[in-house]
Parts: C-alpha cells; structure tokens; sequence
C-alpha cells in the first residue's frame, strides 16, 4: 500500500482527475488518472448545503456543471442532479474513496478562505477517518488557517501541505507550515530546493503539463508532479529514465 512518504517518487497526481480528457473533479475523471498510470489525485473540497464534503473546484457550480448557484447552498441531491459533463455529477469526498482503492493517494484540497471555522476541515477528517485513509491522504489549502484548523482534527498519520504562488501567498508559510509544500512550478529551482530539504518538505508541484518542465523538475528532485494529463507526464519521464 502506497503512502506518501514510501511512494517512489516524482509522483504523478492527476490534477482534479486526468482532466484534460475528462470532467473536471469527477468519478470519470478520477479512475481515467488512474487507468493513465497516475499515483494519485488532486481534488478539491469544499461542503454542500447538508454538511457533506464534496468535489469541487468553483464555489459556484455554474461554470462547471449546466446548473447555477452556490455550492454551499445545494444539497448533496440537488447536485448530483446537475450535469458536470458527459452525464458526471459533483461527487461526494465519500464516493471517491469509494472508487479509488486504498493504492491510490488523494490530496484533498480545502477550498476555503474562511478566517473563522464553518465545519469543513472537521468534516473532511471525519471522511478521512471513516475510511481509514490517514496515510493515503494529504491535506492541502491556500489558506494557512484551514491548515491550522485541520491539524487539530486530523491524525498525526494525515500530511498537511501549504499551496503557494507567486505574490504575497509565496510567503504564507509564515503563518502555517505541514510536511509538505506545494509550490507553483514557476517558484521552483534549486535555490528552493535547498530550502525544502533544510526543511524536511516534501515537494509537489502544480499544475505541470509540459514533458520539458516535469523534467527539468524531477531533476531538480521534486517529490510529486501535479498534472491534468497523467499519461503524457508519466511517459516523458518514464523516456528519461
């Protein structure tokens, strides 16, 4: 069984699925990554009207699904019944542990900037923990509060990782810091490198979708490569191996 931190890496991890060939953040879009060669995904969650966690990248399901409103005031049925793209419907975080076996890692991405708690980082670790996922899961946000909430609800076993981009939010670890760190791949170099290992971070990048890129970064050592095509990366590095 794989866990984060005995993979072989660079992980390949299908961003919101293999999702250049199929619906963003959908069960198609989850087992394609896998049939792809993808050690994982990236989804991302945020909670319905009734309280369960579900995938979703948009706090509105309008530009992803043939529907309209905010997520956080549908129900778990009132989106299933909504069309995310050749007959998918937004999944419930339950119904993707479901789907994907225990092989399979899942970075679980808070889509929140709530400064106050509103319940979602407890609910996803209630998910995590019913399903007995704390070492095949990480726990990701851009924002270092939902990471500071997580860390009291989740296992000792379940990894955070801060999501970080250029502008003030390169400098959000200042404010909460995990096992991992994940950058843009633009921030990434060896002068970074350096100042994730003197860290003990593990490194997954995002989003890489160019064979060139993904390369240069394996050698720079990265532990995981975030991509919406799978099949295309696993086989660029797999040329250079």
């Amino acid at each position: 069984m794989n866990d984060w931190f005995t993979a072989s890496t660079p992980l390949i991890l299908g961003h919101r699925g293999a999702s250049a060939d199929a619906p963003e953040n959908t069960l198609a879009a989850f087992a394609l990554a896998v049939a792809q060669g993808a050690d994982g995904v990236e989804l991302d969650v945020q909670l319905a009207a009734d309280g369960w966690p579900v995938v979703c990248h948009d706090f509105r399901v309008d530009r992803v699904t043939n529907g309209t409103g905010l997520v956080s005031q549908l129900t778990v049925a009132q989106l299933r019944e909504l069309d995310a793209g050749q007959g998918e419907y937004v999944p419930t975080l339950d119904e993707v542990f479901e789907l994907l076996g225990p092989g399979v890692l899942v970075n679980v991405e808070l889509k929140n900037w709530d400064w106050r708690d509103k319940g979602l980082e407890t609910a996803v670790a209630d998910r995590i923990q019913s399903h007995n996922r704390e070492r095949q899961v990480l726990v990701s946000s851009f924002n270092p509060f939902a990471l500071r909430r997580a860390r009291r609800h989740l296992t000792r076993s379940t990894s955070l990782a801060l999501i970080r981009e250029r502008g003030w939010l390169q400098y959000s670890y200042l404010l909460a810091q995990g096992q991992a760190d994940h950058p843009h791949h633009s921030l990434v170099n060896e002068r970074y490198m350096a100042w994730a290992r003197r860290r003990g971070y593990r490194v997954h990048v995002w989003t890489v979708d160019d064979p060139a890129e993904a390369r240069r970064l394996a050698a720079l050592g990265v532990h995981g490569l975030i991509t919406n095509k799978p099949e295309l990366i696993r086989a660029s590095l797999e040329r250079e191996a």
